[in-house]
């Protein structure tokens, strides 16, 4: 049992989201048996896995009586499209820098998608060069308002601290609950990892709760000794503030071979599982962490990791609002689809 109400929380989720079967996906790949954890309908903004984390974030931020919150994200940033929201329901202002991490993607990039709703949700917005330290650039921009009267609130890239990580926490309790509950038993959860702050608190929230469901992650930007590394770090102090102590770094599980040429940029890995996942189940994937986490599970089952009997379940993060601006390198993949229909 885990108790979360010794801890600042705002609703902001439509909850349960659906613990689905994909049978048509199964019967594509050949097994095993797979679901999908949808946290793509956390309802805020188009929903999307920050929404959890935001609940959190927000009611803390209100408890110590913020005026706005401040954070930041890659140009096409689900978190701070779903961050503007919040911001917006909880009646307070939100200023984000947005870094330039992606330099290929086309010419929709910098203004459609997750960036035009920022605009949308009234969030004012800022520019950095890629490579830089965006949490102290961030931390900087709130030392800055501070000293003009403001009261910031910090919130780091992908929501990813032990506050948010709660999120997740609770989300642990819902998927054993939801599978519990249909009679199901859950083998295997992959998922798309990169801020680390939803893989750490799933993992801590199944230690917590001594449900011995393995967390597969598939990094979408960290080679896999930096990005378990980062995780366990996070996941260790959530365990602790919900009572589970000394959770150990064997917990968690990466997969990095899914990356591609980096960040941001879709792998043919990614298109695929994209177009797979649409025409299977109609389901939308995004181009940066859930299209790479679905071809990270479809690239381990076609290497026979899962036994055909196991029941794999996927998180999806959403993010599908992020195909507007990546349209200049899915349209050809559309095209071929239309070409071979007309041939």
């Amino acid at each position: 049992m885990i108790d979360l109400a010794n801890f600042s929380r705002m609703a902001l989720c439509h909850r349960n989201t659906p613990l689905e079967a994909m049978p048509r996906l199964t019967e594509h790949l050949g097994g095993p048996n797979l679901f999908i954890k949808r946290d793509d309908c956390t309802g805020l903004a188009s929903g999307g896995n920050k929404t959890r984390k935001l609940e959190f974030l927000v009611g803390e931020a209100l408890a110590e009586n913020a005026d706005m919150l401040v954070t930041q994200g890659a140009v096409q940033s689900n978190h701070v499209r779903q961050t503007a929201a919040a911001a917006c329901r909880a009646g307070l202002d939100c200023h984000a820098l947005l870094e330039h991490r992606v330099t290929t993607a086309g010419t929709g990039y910098a203004t459609s998608g997750n960036v035009f709703l920022d605009r949308v949700f009234g969030a004012t917005l800022e520019y950095r060069d890629g490579g830089l330290d965006m949490n102290a650039e961030a931390e900087k921009l709130c030392e800055k308002l501070r000293s003009q009267g403001r009261r910031p609130y910090f919130i780091p890239g992908g929501g990813s601290n032990v506050t948010g990580a709660l999120g997740y926490v609770d989300c642990a309790r819902e998927i054993c609950e939801q599978a519990d509950d249909a009679g199901t038993q859950i083998d295997w959860i992959v998922m798309a990892t990169g801020s680390t702050g939803t893989q750490a608190g799933l993992v801590a929230g199944l230690f917590a709760l001594q449900r011995d469901i393995p967390v597969m992650g598939i990094s979408v930007r960290q080679p896999k000794d930096a990005q378990i590394k980062a995780v366990h770090k996070l996941a260790q102090p959530t365990a602790e503030a919900i009572g589970a102590s000394d959770l150990p770094s064997s917990k968690i599980l990466v997969d990095d071979g899914y990356v591609g040429e980096g960040y941001g940029i879709p792998a043919q890995s990614t298109l695929e599982a994209i177009n797979l996942t649409a025409r299977c189940e109609g389901i939308l994937l995004d181009p940066v962490y859930s299209g790479k986490g679905m071809a990270g599970m479809i690239g381990l089952i076609r290497n026979n990791f899962f036994e055909t009997r196991q029941n794999v379940a996927f998180l999806h993060t959403g993010g599908s609002v992020a195909l507007f601006g990546y349209e200049d390198m899915i349209e050809p993949m559309l095209g071929a689809d239309e070409k071979r229909l007309s041939a």
